[in-house]
């Protein structure tokens, strides 16, 4: 079944505001909320899918990317929807809080929830970008206590079931002619209450540590690009899965190469006989330097492609290429003999006898370049 299109379900025009859009999506959240439509399966399908359509349109770029692409732009690239209301409750939690006047939590405090996702920022060469490489990293993440096993209770004690809420980690209130369940006042949604708490992690149930992590760089990447290393970031909390790390790299720019996607660019100079008589120079690359032969009327600009040496592709074996860029270099300080040379060769160009003219060219290279 194809998706509707993103603007329709959300009753706006293309054109639309971002505060239009944001406003079309509170009336439809209202409207269809599970809590206002109980054992209803499409109110519930229509909330999820007010809800994506407004997680695209309020972001800029996946905004522009929509509009370009439509939904084939976020086929395995970017949103892929939502699983549950909960997901959309913790999306958007300001919406519901700010116009609806209560919390986006519905579920039990006790329930498992996942760790928090961490971000480490990694600084590597431009070589080893290149080369790929393995990379040691210290981190801190906040684990479980190892004092009270996370339960945020003293040894020979145990947290309490919150009397007010019974458990759930939500009370039901009143909001006009329906009924919603809100965070827990007293438990903050916890469920439970610790009376006597670990003076370790003073009740949190976890502690900050430091954790050694080896992180592998394929060969390849380029700057802002993440890696992300599952299960390695913080503590789920009641029994809930850790977090993911991502490592952010940040490539260092090099003094030789220019980057542009998985090719390479280089700039060169040459003489201007050399580039009219042609030459062969060395070419530095990622590995071993090579030969380049300038064939005969190189003009300056021109650029000349080496295949596969330039960066690998992520996940392949192929290779970019090496783009030489050659710039001819204009003599500034001549002397005597080398401007009587170039005058001769002026004047054999106007006259255009060619024989001569190479002649003079051959004669004026060693001319040129030893005085």
């Amino acid at each position: 079944m194809s998706k509707r299109d993103f603007y329709e379900v959300l009753g706006v025009a293309r054109s639309s505001s971002e505060d239009e859009i944001k406003s079309a999506y509170r009336k439809l959240a209202f409207k269809y909320h599970p809590d206002r439509n109980p054992d209803d399966p499409q109110a519930e399908v229509q909330f999820k899918e007010a809800a994506e359509a407004y997680e695209v349109l309020r972001d800029p770029e996946k905004r522009q990317r929509y509009d370009q692409f439509g939904h084939d732009g976020f086929n395995g690239n970017g949103f892929s929807g939502f699983n549950n209301s909960e997901d959309i409750f913790g999306a958007f939690s300001d919406i519901f809080s700010d116009f609806f006047g209560f919390s986006a939590s519905r579920g039990g405090g006790n329930r498992p929830r996942a760790g928090a996702d961490l971000r480490y920022n990694l600084d590597i060469s431009f070589r080893e970008a290149a080369k790929g490489t393995e990379v040691d990293i210290t981190i801190p993440v906040e684990q479980p206590c190892d004092e009270c096993n996370g339960s945020g209770a003293r040894k020979g004690s145990s947290p309490q079931t919150c009397r007010q809420c019974g458990g759930t980690g939500t009370v039901q209130q009143s909001q006009g002619f329906f009924r919603i369940a809100v965070t827990c006042p007293h438990c903050h949604g916890q469920g439970r209450v610790i009376t006597d708490p670990c003076p370790e992690c003073m009740g949190r149930g976890t502690v900050i540590k430091e954790r050694d992590l080896k992180v592998r760089i394929p060969a390849g990447v380029d700057n802002n690009s993440r890696l992300r290393l599952r299960g390695e970031g913080e503590a789920g909390v009641h029994g809930g899965p850790p977090g993911d790390l991502y490592v952010v790299i940040r490539v260092e720019p090099d003094n030789v190469f220019e980057r542009q996607g998985q090719n390479l660019v280089l700039s060169r100079e040459v003489g201007f006989v050399e580039a009219a008589l042609g030459h062969r120079m060395e070419i530095p690359t990622l590995g071993d330097p090579v030969n380049l032969d300038i064939p005969k009327g190189t003009q300056s600009g021109e650029v000349f492609r080496l295949r596969g040496l330039g960066l690998p592709h992520l996940g392949s074996t192929h290779k970019g290429d090496l783009l030489v860029e050659i710039r001819v270099k204009t003599p500034t300080h001549l002397n005597k003999r080398q401007e009587e040379l170039l005058r001769e060769f002026a004047e054999i160009e106007q006259g255009k006898p060619l024989k001569k003219a190479k002649e003079f060219l051959k004669k004026a290279k060693d001319k040129v370049m030893g005085e």
